[in-house]
């Protein structure tokens, strides 16, 4: 299956980053490399971006997709939290923009085998990255009926994650449960049948929840943002795009804090933390899609970017 991936936002994207020729410039979620052909046919020989992705296959069709340009080209398997190691091992000291774009690629959702979608039968799995060893099938089936309770009702955000966490446990005492449309149809039946119309799949919450636990993801974003901040350069930005409200959460309190990071009591006349300021949130509001966008590519409804640059 080939990587088809619609770039969100890409125009917002490329208007924020201020890309310069010359400049350092890292796509830390590269996927079908949509953003970074954008990106990296703006640079010049002496410029050069970094594509980090922990999924093999999108690493695969990034590099050929940038093929013609592989001379101002990096691209790494790994993962964003890892970002500033990755650059210190490239000899590269700081970064002019980065680009985050947060959640499941298209293809990643399309690709019946990896388990993602809760629309066509497969295993269990939904890992971003192959190598890693926590598979969704290992959450579903071996954490305690409280934990999966936790991770729907806090990932997930489902009003009903008690009782789908009730119908899991009493349905794998049985058998195990092995594959995506086996766990849609014991969600299906935990939810009450007149609360199901007209609120999409009633498997869509508890499988992003499960998702988020098996790849990390709200930690990651969460552990990431101060030192990516701290690796740009003077002026540099970070851009991040999420597609829901707890990442876009995690990334509108890490913004603001870096803007504004002092602890010292309201009412003291001056600071005495000694924190200081890592820069400015330019986006007051996150930035979203144009109607134009939002008809062309669905993915788009419910993206936010959201921009912080370093301090100059």
């Amino acid at each position: 299956m080939t990587f088809e991936h619609t770039p969100v936002l890409l125009d917002e994207v490329i208007e924020n980053l201020q890309i310069r020729p010359g400049g350092i410039y890292v796509d830390g979620t590269l996927g079908g490399a949509g953003h970074s052909f954008e990106i990296v046919r703006r640079l010049s020989l002496d410029g050069r971006l970094v594509g980090i992705d922990r999924d093999e296959h999108a690493v695969e069709a990034a590099a050929e997709r940038l093929k013609p340009f592989m001379d101002r080209v990096t691209i790494v398997r790994g993962n964003y939290l890892h970002t500033t190691d990755i650059l210190k091992e490239l000899g590269i000291g700081g970064m002019d923009g980065m680009l985050l774009d947060i959640g499941v690629s298209s293809h990643q959702f399309d690709d019946a085998e990896r388990g993602f979608s809760y629309r066509e039968d497969a295993p269990l799995d939904m890992r971003m990255d192959q190598r890693d060893q926590l598979t969704a099938a290992d959450v579903v089936n071996t954490y305690a009926e409280a934990e999966l309770f936790r991770i729907i009702r806090d990932y997930g955000e489902d009003q009903f994650a008690k009782n789908i966490a009730k119908h899991i446990v009493q349905y794998r005492q049985n058998k195990p449960v092995e594959t995506t449309m086996e766990l849609a149809e014991i969600i299906k039946g935990a939810i009450p049948a007149k609360m199901r119309e007209g609120k999409g799949h009633p498997a869509k919450k508890t499988v992003q929840a499960i998702r988020i636990e098996v790849n990390h993801e709200l930690d990651i974003l969460r552990e990431s943002i101060d030192s990516l901040i701290d690796y740009l350069n003077p002026g540099g930005r970070l851009c991040i795009i999420t597609f829901h409200s707890l990442e876009d959460r995690i990334v509108k309190s890490a913004f603001r804090t870096a803007e504004d990071p002092c602890i010292c009591p309201k009412d003291f006349p001056v600071c005495v933390c000694g924190r200081k300021p890592k820069g400015k949130v330019i986006t007051r509001k996150p930035v979203t899609a144009t109607q134009e966008e939002l008809e062309r590519n669905n993915r788009a409804h419910s993206a936010k970017l959201r921009v912080f640059e370093k301090k100059s």
